[in-house]
C-alpha cells in the first residue's frame, strides 16, 4: 500500500506593500499576490485535527508578515517566507512561494512581474 501525498495551498492572498528596486516603489507601494503550496505525506493515523496538517490560516499569517517588511528584492520576500514555512513545518516535503507584484512601473501596456521559489526535500 503506498502512501498519501497532500498538498495544502494559499492561493491569491492579496496584500498592500512597499516592496520595490525603485524608491517610488517603497513610497507609493504596490498591489502583490501571494501563493504558498506545501506537500507532505498524510500520516495514516491522523485524526480530524488541524496539528496532523498544515494550516493555511498559519500560512497566510507566514505570508502577511513577511509582507509587512519591504525589501527591494521579492525574492528575498519570498525566500523569507520559504525558510519560515520548512521552520514552522519541518515535516513538509516541498514548498513553492510565488510572489507577484500586480502592477509594475513599467509604463504602458499593463503587466504582472512573479517570482517562484521551491524546495524539495532530496529524499
Amino acid at each position: 500500500m503506498g502512501k498519501i501525498r497532500q498538498q495544502v495551498s494559499l492561493i491569491d492572498a492579496l496584500f498592500y506593500a512597499y516592496h520595490g528596486y525603485y524608491p517610488e516603489e517603497q513610497v507609493l507601494g504596490n498591489e502583490f499576490a501571494v501563493d504558498i503550496r506545501v506537500t507532505f505525506d498524510k500520516n495514516e493515523y491522523a485524526t480530524d485535527e488541524l496539528g496532523h496538517t498544515v494550516n493555511y490560516e498559519l500560512l497566510y499569517e507566514i505570508a502577511k508578515s513577511e509582507m509587512e517588511r519591504p525589501r527591494k528584492l521579492l525574492e528575498t520576500v519570498a525566500e523569507a517566507m520559504l525558510h519560515r514555512v520548512r521552520k514552522d513545518f519541518p515535516f513538509v516535503s516541498s514548498v513553492e512561494v510565488s510572489l507577484t507584484k500586480n502592477n509594475p512601473p513599467f509604463g504602458g501596456n499593463p503587466a504582472k512581474a512573479q517570482v517562484k521559489l521551491s524546495w524539495a526535500d532530496p529524499k
